[in-house]
């Protein structure tokens, strides 16, 4: 039996020397004990004093030291004040993908029109956990939100997603629009669709590049810039707009402007670029035509 102070220091420590850095380190030693024995933040920082059984952390705390990834490990993310479980099947929501939400729920007083009721329809392409369409499905109750994936695990953790919010989302399995109704139109479309070049895999971190699934990070083409998704969002998606429909779309660092040229390429305008909290240019937008020649 360890004293919890002295389990938080060493696990502390060894988190550090696995190379995470130290405040984070620090953190992260707290929750993961927080997991193990089902402890308060107060608890931790009341009975410093507890004694607790070293061996129930030590799973963890080594699965943590191989830089996997600590959502994997406690099986929750938040994403907009939702909790939402994920897997290695998912890709882990970040908080630069907030933003795509914010876009849409904005939409309607940009727009000056009602903050409900707007949207009949609205599709997130490549859902993975179902962060994006379980937490629109939650603020818009009243859009009909369809959500579609190419991996039928990663559409297994975003329908326990949908269950646990109580969201009402139609999840389909393929690629792209390709599962949907070819009649079906949609006001707007989000996507955050895997943008990495795979020439820069080397450049991730551990807990990205080893343990996230590649199938939501890299560009499915070898030896692509990356751009490749956003070119058939681009000649694809405009067709199952509804006229005046949006496309929205998360993008890496360095490709605002080459999507917002597809974009304006494929006929789409009222095209804006939006930065995350870091400054970094992370959304664009981009508006059908109100005439519909598709």
């Amino acid at each position: 039996m360890v004293a919890l102070r002295d389990l938080l220091i060493a696990s502390t420590q060894r988190l550090t020397d696995a190379g995470i850095a130290a405040d984070e380190a620090r953190t992260e030693a707290r929750l993961l004990l927080q997991h193990a024995f089902g402890l308060t933040r107060e608890q931790l920082i009341l009975r410093p004093d507890l004694e607790l059984d070293s061996s129930v952390l030590e799973p963890l705390l080594a699965r943590r030291a191989s830089r996997e990834p600590l959502a994997y490990i406690l099986g929750e993310r938040g994403f907009y004040g939702l909790s939402f479980r994920v897997t290695p099947a998912v890709l882990i929501p970040r908080p630069e993908t907030e933003l795509l939400v914010e876009a849409v729920i904005n939409l309607p007083a940009r727009l000056g029109s009602p903050p409900s009721g707007f949207a009949k329809g609205l599709l997130d392409i490549g859902t993975g956990s179902g962060c994006i369409a379980v937490t629109l499905a939650k603020l818009l109750p009243d859009v009909q939100v369809w959500a579609t994936d190419i991996s039928e695990a990663a559409l297994d953790v975003a329908r326990e997603n949908a269950a646990r919010h109580g969201a009402a989302v139609t999840f389909c399995l393929g690629d792209l629009l390709a599962p949907l109704p070819p009649e079906q139109r949609f006001e707007i479309v989000v996507s955050n669709p895997p943008y990495i070049a795979p020439a820069d895999a080397k450049t991730l971190e551990p807990e990205v590049g080893v343990f996230e699934p590649h199938t939501a990070l890299f560009d499915p083409i070898s030896g692509s810039d990356g751009l490749t998704l956003y070119r058939r969002l681009a000649s694809e998606a405009p067709a199952r707009l509804r006229p005046s429909g949006w496309l929205m779309v998360e993008v890496g660092q360095g490709q605002a402007e080459a999507v917002a040229r597809l974009f304006a390429d494929a006929g789409l305008t009222n095209i804006e670029v939006r930065e995350d909290l870091a400054g970094t240019p992370r959304v664009v937008l981009a508006q059908k035509s109100g005439l519909d020649r598709t």
